[in-house]
């Protein structure tokens, strides 16, 4: 294989993309670092981030806080159940 592959990225887990899609080793690593960087995301960063981009879709706060709490239950860091408030006071300080 040709390109460079990132030192960050697992060189298995680079082969295994490019054999299973039509990917060079330069984006397969890119790739990867994409997805680990969206899923190194803070709980925090994920609060405010969700919280703006549903804001610019048109939502109310109150189904955001909703959508929010229920989309924290299936991203990679496990928190326990927050409330309006706390995700309020995450997004606002």
């Amino acid at each position: 294989m040709g390109d460079m592959t990132s030192p960050s990225a697992p060189t298995e887990l680079v082969e295994h993309l490019c054999r299973q899609n039509d990917l060079t080793p330069t984006q397969a690593s890119r790739l990867i670092e994409e997805v680990l960087a969206f899923y190194d995301e803070s709980s925090a960063t994920f609060i405010q981030r969700r919280h703006y981009e549903l804001q610019k879709a048109g939502l109310a706060n109150a189904q955001i806080y909703q959508l929010i709490a229920a989309e924290l239950e299936h991203r990679r860091f496990k928190l326990d159940p927050l409330t309006e408030r706390q995700i309020r006071r995450t997004i606002y300080g």
